[in-house]
């Protein structure tokens, strides 16, 4: 049978099952998740203004007091990866390459055994700038973030024009081998599937991965409505029209948040992989991995949580690893079944995107 709670269909329960919290072991939250894959947020800063994030005036900044130092975020990892089984680590923001000691903290991540895999999640801007040197600390590869290659349209939708840059970035970090290199697209309600259509020419052309993500209601303003979401539906069938070849991946998805197809372009026959992560429509809460740990120390156990655990108060009056693992398992057993998005009394999270971390 089947359980739905908050509009999520969930894992049934089984026998075997934990009833009460382990105090040990792989890092589980009441459902039977495991959460082996931990977003790390480095910053609330960013250089873009993102129409579908933050305000054109932007967001007042977290005081720098109040942001996990170098030295408590590299104490949390090692907690995470020796202690809850924590496998992969992404950097993100913000916009994490505004970060300081942003390489130290790679290379002390890239020294923990078992060692993670380690990603970072950029708007690119700066990427040219640091990609050979995050590689040479220690960093796997790299998500950058372009919803349009049409300068006129990055611009409304960023409120800078500089797309040349986040170009180049692209092609640095695919030289500095930090591959694959993904394309993370959020599609614009008027001229989004439009923008699909090029962006998978744009990277199948570069050697890029694309993802294709529904818009989450995670904007400050808190303007978000469903019905002007970009569904993945709408892409598929927009592709289509375009007469792309698309055979869905049947290797096992797992617990990746991207359902993967095999696109061929018509003009180019050029063939690659594009990844649709449909969190609003077709939502993957019951296999969901992640952890958050936002850059002012809050460990969050869903992207649309409404309570956070405190880690940092914790470190700041010397709490022991013992205690702060104790605190952290608590945190992820009380994860929600699911986001509740599509729930008529879904409530979205008092914290804007670029706080919380990509």
């Amino acid at each position: 049978m089947t359980v739905t709670t908050l509009g999520v269909p969930l894992m049934p329960r089984r026998l075997g099952d934990p009833v009460t919290q382990p105090s040990a072991g792989p890092l589980i939250d009441s459902y039977g998740r495991v959460a082996s894959d931990l977003r790390v947020s480095l910053t609330d800063r960013c250089n873009l203004r993102c129409t579908y994030c933050m305000p054109a005036a932007g967001l007042p900044w977290s005081p720098t007091e109040q942001l996990l130092r170098a030295d408590e975020t590299i104490r949390l990892l090692q907690i995470a990866v020796a202690r809850l089984g924590i496998t992969k680590v992404r950097f993100t923001g913000g916009e994490p390459l505004l970060a300081k000691q942003l390489d130290h903290i790679i290379a002390a991540t890239a020294a923990l055994r078992p060692r993670p895999q380690l990603a970072l999640t950029t708007n690119g801007v700066l990427l040219a700038d640091h990609a050979e040197r995050l590689a040479r600390a220690g960093l796997n590869r790299v998500n950058v973030s372009l919803d349009s290659v049409d300068h006129l349209r990055f611009a409304a939708i960023t409120r800078r024009d500089r797309l040349a840059d986040v170009l180049t970035g692209l092609a640095a970090a695919h030289a500095a081998g930090l591959r694959p290199v993904k394309v993370n697209a959020v599609l614009d309600p008027l001229t989004g599937l439009d923008d699909a259509v090029s962006l998978v020419r744009f990277c199948l052309g570069g050697d890029y991965q694309l993802r294709i993500i529904e818009q989450m209601p995670l904007d400050a303003g808190h303007q978000w409505r469903r019905d002007d979401t970009v569904t993945a539906d709408q892409v598929l069938a927009e592709l289509r029209r375009h007469a792309f070849a698309l055979e869905p991946d049947t290797a096992p998805r797992g617990a990746s948040p991207a359902e993967l197809w095999r696109v061929t372009d018509p003009r180019t026959g050029r063939t690659g992989t594009v990844g649709i992560i449909a969190s609003v429509s077709h939502p993957f809460c019951s296999t969901c991995n992640r952890a958050r740990l936002t850059a002012d120390g809050q460990l969050r156990s869903c992207l649309f949580a409404t309570e956070e655990t405190d880690l940092r108060e914790l470190l700041r009056r010397g709490a022991d690893d013992d205690t702060l693992e104790a605190a952290w398992r608590a945190a992820m057993w009380g994860k929600p079944a699911g986001h509740g998005i599509n729930d008529p009394d879904f409530v979205q999270p008092a914290r804007p995107m670029s706080a919380i971390g990509g």
